[in-house]
């Protein structure tokens, strides 16, 4: 079956990045691996431009546009980290920005996309839809539109996070048995599964998702793109994609071993694990990975892991409801 990127796209899209995207750490912490029986490492794209992941897949999109596109502007759907990824790319490249963001965004993701001199359409996820409205957007002013999860340039951009976990763990010598990574709408567990099973064809690769929007978990059995009910709601806003993307899913079928569930309980005992014993911020979306390895839910004792920690965006009163848990 031929996807929508190849590997040589991720490839291609980590040299367009190069200088601009941070080339984040692979870390080890002793108290982890001690706390779950197995060796840890932790790709932490929370230190990544933008505090996640996203600005990889928006700059490598936003940086093949040509003059006449970059004049008109792009337009963007997020929650938050993708519109602040974008935010950040377009700042940099000299490109106007509007990015449409629920209501009840994170404020510190709004204020962050704002800074980046983006201007934000709000929306009411419960009875509005983004798509809609972003098509329209378009339609009306000629700006390109820039998909959260469901575009090649983005795909392959978020891949670079496993085209980099693998050459960091084989330059300290580290054979991994498994990686876990966060799952939206699937933009970087796509592109990161490809990356990594490209290289690495052995190692198990677990996609995690949120209770209530384990939309990939279903879809996964059902072999279809199943939906999730647009009532439901959870603690990890990065992750409230409606249903897996068109160009994702067929990528997470192929690459992906198993889709995981963590609840919200279980996520906010990772975030208050990432600050109290890693010494890391991280939001409820970008520590669905760890919660799953916490939790035990697949049993990792004796072997070499590692998990993506999507993003550190993570609004105030939520963090502390976290660490009071």
């Amino acid at each position: 079956m031929e996807f929508a990127v190849s590997f040589d796209d991720i490839t291609a899209a980590a040299g367009r990045i190069k200088g601009h995207a941070v080339e984040t750490p692979l870390l080890e912490n002793a108290l982890l691996n001690e706390h779950v029986g197995a060796r840890v490492f932790l790709k932490a794209e929370v230190l990544q431009r933008v505090g996640a992941f996203k600005f990889r897949g928006a700059y490598n999109r936003l940086s093949q546009l040509n003059a006449e596109e970059k004049k008109r502007g792009v337009v963007a759907w997020s929650s938050g980290n993708h519109a602040q990824g974008v935010a950040a790319a377009a700042q940099i490249l000299g490109i106007k920005a509007t990015i449409i963001m629920p209501k009840d965004s994170p404020k510190i993701k709004v204020d962050n996309t704002r800074a980046y001199g983006a201007t934000i359409r709000f929306y009411d996820r419960y009875t509005e839809n983004r798509e809609e409205i972003g098509h329209q957007m378009s339609n009306d002013t000629g700006a390109t539109l820039v998909p959260s999860y469901d575009d090649p340039h983005i795909i392959a951009g978020q891949g670079t996070v496993g085209l980099e976990l693998v050459q960091q763990a084989s330059a300290k010598n580290v054979v991994l048995d498994a990686v876990f990574v966060p799952c939206g709408g699937g933009g970087l567990c796509s592109g990161t599964s490809m990356a990594v099973r490209t290289q690495k064809p052995d190692v198990k690769f677990y996609a995690v998702e949120p209770e209530g929007f384990d939309d990939t978990a279903r879809s996964f059995t059902s072999g279809k793109q199943e939906h999730n009910d647009p009532q439901n709601k959870s603690i990890c806003d990065a992750l409230l994609s409606p249903y897996p993307g068109d160009l994702t899913f067929p990528i997470i079928q192929k690459y992906v071993d198993k889709v995981l569930t963590v609840s919200d309980d279980e996520t906010r005992m990772a975030v208050r694990f990432a600050w109290e014993k890693l010494k890391l911020v991280v939001e409820p979306g970008g520590a669905v990975g760890l919660a799953a390895l916490l939790a035990g839910t697949i049993d990792c004792k004796g072997q070499t892991v590692a998990v993506v920690l999507s993003g550190g965006n993570v609004d105030p009163a939520m963090f502390t409801d976290c660490l009071n848990r």
